[in-house]
């Protein structure tokens, strides 16, 4: 064994190569290391076995056994399953160095070229346990000796380079730096191959180098020709990134790191950012590592306001574009921000260098992301195939809050080198692109909960990644467009839009089938004759009778007697939008008047599609799945309960009699915005109370926020629409500490939100109000114990619709004492942040809806049970033990990090909603025109339009519905936030001494009880909901099978 001081001098390059942290300094000590060696470097691996047999000392043989025991897979069949394949990989990103790492392992040559010169992002990235596995399988801690200290798991991309780049060149990989990609040359003649046109001078063995696969990592902006690029656009996104010096000293150490929190469901937090810089952003995460990094959103009107930003332009290039930007504002912006998130524990923030020797601050735009709709394509040209494959971000251009890019970037780069192992052992070429798209459609689906748990077993075989694996998914025959003789397409971005345009065949129907529907719905009622889509609906008696027919229990025809056709179509408009989730798109007088024949069918329509599909006698259906729509979304009626619930109460505490107000039912209401007096088409129709808006129209009245069912609130003062952060307070609510209003309660499933009886038709309420649920009777005090209370705050209440139950709060003894340990961490941000429970130490990374798991654990021996119990007495003896403090702040932080992750992922996908309804409107405005203005049109055109307005009309209800669902798991986040916020307050009087406590504190200590005990009920309540709705799914499904 050679010594730590040996001279040879190859050991000291191998030391100077492994600590080497850059680029150049890479590269020199590994050629410095080949020659002292006498190898060729580039050799594939054939060169890796001639340093592993000379390099042969104690510093390099644990390298040699972790990369020896990668290689060993059977999978890599000892380097030959691909001895014949030559590759070249484009990129030296991440991706691109860790599929280079693969095609090496399988004993391709592999030709790796870089326009860089060196790596200088700092940006750090989220880790995924099987990533951090399988870097750590690479030698990454004898490369990077930091790698995944802290409280949370990452690294910054500069790091994560690197250390991929020496483990290629160990392997043999051939790298070219400088030199750029710009295209492919086709083979000229039969016997010749493929090659690649590089700039700007490419040495001659490089420009004449033929290779039989070509793998692109070269980012976003490039992608290889014959590849179709889809946008997905969603709201305007402001990214902004910052890196500050670390400079390591233990007060930097002791800043906790910022997993993640969103304005979904921190609104206090961005409130008091806001109070307090003038800072308005939507979410904001802090890592330490090589660098102080900090990634935020920002607001637009924040940055022209703070002067960021010079001019507002619409074009979003233009917005950010170098010119616009004033780098000294985005620079006190960003320090101002994390100054604020660290509580000002950082001292002075002082920007790391960029590449340019700039300081590392930059505002970028993530509006659209961009994804391949094919991960690979063969090309042929003279008898020479080239098989393509995208990885990284050419593939899918990852979101970043979500944290996926990098983990989902090595799952496709071995993918990819498992399509090149296919490849090389002759398989047919649209065996291997049916199989590599089959692949490609679980990529997006992936998360670190639905891969197979064992990461251990993790290799190049796709089976041992992802369970329940189908690689015929997709078959040849879907594949064949990808197959060409000559790529002769360009690159094509096409926009992710609605197809407005086209008919889904059987999807809606024709007017035809509408109205036979409708009479077959209708028929047999008395004094119903449902003739057309019309004048057969003016008296309110045919709509009546179809929401009878399709819930008997809602209304009664006797019950109609006596009243006048507006009463009696506004009661049945009514009763189908809280009882049918049916929100009308016009209002009871055009209805009776007949003049809006358009958006009477649209809404009809809307029956149409919910209901088609039920049984005959909906009115058979019994028990607790009746109390659900069986055809509307369950969640658009849930979010509607919710709302009226908000309005209701706060009607209460004003002291008004909500049953004094009338319905204001005005002729051409639903024609005009209610806000901004612009005309309104059916599309954009947005009911609110009786009321029509504009979508865009209905915003905060404060911040102009865009409103959400389920999370606006109007005040009764002003009648203005304000979001619940904005919602203003009135002066007697002594409740409402912390910024947002806390009597938005759930409503308990079941609970009718009917209007009253129609019998008396002077009094239509504008808004509902039933007498109360007898589920909530009148509170009366109840003294609980500390260990009472402190048990009470454990509940951790969690919806799965998965299981047949819902999930029980753990009450085990471990779980009461780790709770409890947790607690004395004090959070990041604002007071009173509190983590949710961690799972015990021996668990692997779980789910966070498994508490049925969780509860079932192993039993403690007692001396460890009376351990915790007497820790969880006197948390503040945890810093006696620091193992257990850095274990349960990793729970903590990685808990944190997948409800952000939660919450980013729901915020993403509303304002993809938000954009897509957008050009729905947009598409149904120009066929509305038509409709209204053609009067000399064929009839038979005419009809065509109409059936494009219907197929509108449903994909717009099918959004609206998805976008309430995404609403509903808000609810959750912001009762979760709520709970543990209330949970951390009530332990820091629980762990007063009692004979401490005065007066006061006694009474805060109950109000604080009083809140949690809300919080919970409403959570308890939601679960009640969730299992209601699997069960209505559940009959439904049942029911269309039988």
């Amino acid at each position: 064994m050679a010594s730590p001081t040996s001279t040879n001098p190859a050991h000291a390059h191998f030391e100077s190569f492994l600590q080497a942290q850059l680029c150049q300094d890479v590269l020199s000590s590994f050629q410095g290391l080949c020659g002292a060696l006498d190898v060729e470097p580039g050799g594939g691996l054939s060169q890796y076995h001639k340093i592993k047999a000379q390099l042969n000392y104690w510093s390099a043989k644990s390298l040699w056994a972790k990369l020896e025991k990668r290689a060993s897979h059977p999978v890599y069949q000892q380097g030959q399953a691909c001895a014949n394949t030559k590759c070249l990989v484009v990129g030296a990103g991440p991706c691109g160095l860790r599929a280079a790492v693969e095609l090496a392992l399988l004993g391709a040559r592999v030709v790796l070229v870089e326009k860089r010169t060196k790596f200088s992002r700092h940006n750090v990235l989220h880790l995924w346990p099987f990533t951090i596995h399988d870097l750590r399988a690479l030698g990454a801690k004898k490369f990077y000796g930091r790698f995944c200290t802290g409280t949370l798991d990452h690294i910054s991309i500069r790091q994560l380079q690197l250390l991929l780049l020496k483990v290629a060149l160990l392997l043999g990989v051939e790298i070219h730096w400088g030199v750029t990609f710009t295209g492919l040359q086709p083979p000229p003649r039969k016997g010749s191959g493929w090659r690649a046109q590089l700039q700007p001078n490419p040495p001659a063995q490089l420009a004449n180098y033929e290779f039989d696969v070509l793998i692109s990592a070269a980012g976003g902006k490039f992608v290889p020709e014959g590849f179709t690029i889809r946008e997905m656009r969603g709201k305007l996104a402001i990214g902004i990134t910052a890196n500050f010096v670390n400079g390591r000293t233990v007060e930097e150490t002791q800043v906790p790191e910022i997993s993640g929190v969103a304005r979904i469901y921190n609104q206090k937090f961005f409130q008091s950012l806001l109070k307090a810089t003038g800072i308005d952003l939507e979410n904001i995460v802090y890592y330490k590592d090589d660098t102080h990094y900090f990634v935020m959103t920002a607001k637009k009107q924040c940055l022209l306001r703070l002067g960021v930003l010079r001019q507002d332009w619409p074009d979003t290039d233009r917005l950010l574009g170098s010119a616009n930007v004033v780098p000294e504002a985005l620079q006190r912006f960003a320090r101002a921000a994390a100054d604020f998130a660290t509580h000002g524990k950082l001292g002075k923030l002082e920007f790391a260098q960029d590449a340019r020797g700039r300081p590392d601050v930059a505002a970028f735009d993530f509006t659209s992301m961009m994804r391949a709709e094919s991960s690979a394509r063969v090309q042929e040209k003279h008898g020479a195939r080239l098989l393509l494959g995208l990885v990284g971000d050419c593939l899918v251009e990852p979101f970043w809050p979500l944290g996926t890019g990098v983990a989902r970037g090595f799952l496709a780069a071995f993918d990819a080198a498992w399509m090149v192992k296919r490849w090389a052992e002759g398989v047919e070429p649209l065996e291997v692109l049916a199989e590599r798209e089959s692949l490609y459609q679980l990529l997006s689906q992936t998360s670190p909960e639905n891969m197979h748990r064992n990461i251990a077993q993790y290799g190049l075989d796709p089976a041992t990644r992802y369970p329940n694996l189908n690689l015929r998914a997709v078959t040849p025959n879907q594949v064949q467009d990808l197959y060409d003789v000559v790529a002769k397409e360009p690159v094509q971005r096409k926009s992710d839009k609605t197809d407005a345009g086209k008919t889904a065949t059987g999807s809606v129907g024709t007017q035809e089938e509408l109205l036979r529907w409708c009479q077959e719905q209708t028929a047999g009622y008395p004094g119903v004759h449902v003739t057309d889509l019309s004048s057969s609906w003016a008296d309110g008696l045919a709509l009546c009778a179809l929401v009878h027919h399709l819930r008997p229990g809602l209304l009664e025809p006797s019950e109609l007697q006596g009243l006048g056709a507006l009463e009696t179509t506004a009661w049945a408009l009514k009763v189908a939008e809280h009882e049918l989730g049916i929100t009308p798109v016009l209002s009871a007088q055009a209805v009776v008047a007949g003049s809006d024949p358009l958006g009477l069918i649209a809404y009809l329509s809307h029956f149409h599609s919910a209901f088609k599909s039920m049984p005959n006698s909906p009115g058979d259906l019994e028990g607790p799945t009746s109390q659900l729509s069986t055809g509307t979304s369950s969640a658009v009626l849930f979010l509607g309960k919710l709302q009226r619930t908000l309005q209701r109460t706060r009607t209460k505490e004003n002291g008004e009699d909500s049953g004094t107000k009338k319905l204001r039912l005005q002729v051409g209401t639903e024609d005009v915005c209610t806000l901004c007096g612009e005309h309104l088409y059916i599309l954009e129709r947005f009911c609110v109370d009786g009321h029509f808006f504009h979508r865009s129209c209905f915003r905060c009245h404060t911040c102009e926020a865009t409103l959400w069912p389920g999370g606006y609130g109007q005040h009764p003062g002003d009648g203005h629409f304000y979001c619940l952060q904005h919602l203003p307070q009135q002066v007697h609510e002594e409740d409402s500490n912390d910024g947002s209003p806390d009597s938005s309660e759930i409503p308990i499933p079941g609970d009718s939100s009917m209007p009253p009886d129609p019998s008396t038709p002077t009094a239509l309420p504008e808004a509902a109000s039933p007498a109360p649920s007898p589920s909530q009777p009148a509170r009366r005090l109840i003294r609980l114990s500390s260990p009472e209370r402190l048990r009470l705050s454990s509940l951790a209440i969690t919806p799965d619709v998965d299981v047949n139950a819902p999930p029980k709060p753990p009450r085990s003894c471990s779980a009461l004492a780790l709770q409890a340990l947790e607690g004395s961490f004090v959070g990041w941000g604002m007071p009173a942040q509190g983590p949710q429970v961690p799972k015990a130490m021996e668990q692997g990374e779980e789910s966070p809806s498994s508490s049925e798991e969780e509860e079932e654990e192993v039993p403690l021996e007692s001396d460890l049970e009376q351990t915790l119990l007497t820790l969880s007495k006197n948390s503040g003896t945890m810093t006696k033990y620091p193992t257990w403090c850095r274990t349960l702040m990793r729970h903590a932080k990685e808990e944190e990090m997948k409800r952000f992750c939660k919450a980013q992922a729901i915020q993403r996908r509303l304002n993809e909603i938000e954009a897509a309804l957008r050009e729905l409107e947009a598409e149904g405005t120009k066929l509305e025109l038509a409709l209204r203005s053609q009067s000399s049109s064929p009839e038979q055109e005419k009809k065509l339009w109409i059936e494009q307005l219907l197929h509108l009309v449903q994909k717009k209800n099918s959004l609206v519905a998805e976008e309430a669902e995404l609403m509903i798991t808000v609810q959750e986040l912001n009762l979760e936030e709520k709970q543990w916020q209330l949970d951390q307050e009530l332990r820091g009087y629980i762990n007063r001494e009692e004979t401490l406590k005065t007066a006061a504190d006694q009474q805060a200590e109950d109000q604080v009880l009083k809140k949690l005990l809300d919080v919970v009920n409403q959570r308890d309540a939601l679960i009640r909901f969730q299992e209601e709705r699997r069960l209505s799914e559940l009959a439904s499904g049942l029911g269309a099978q039988g």
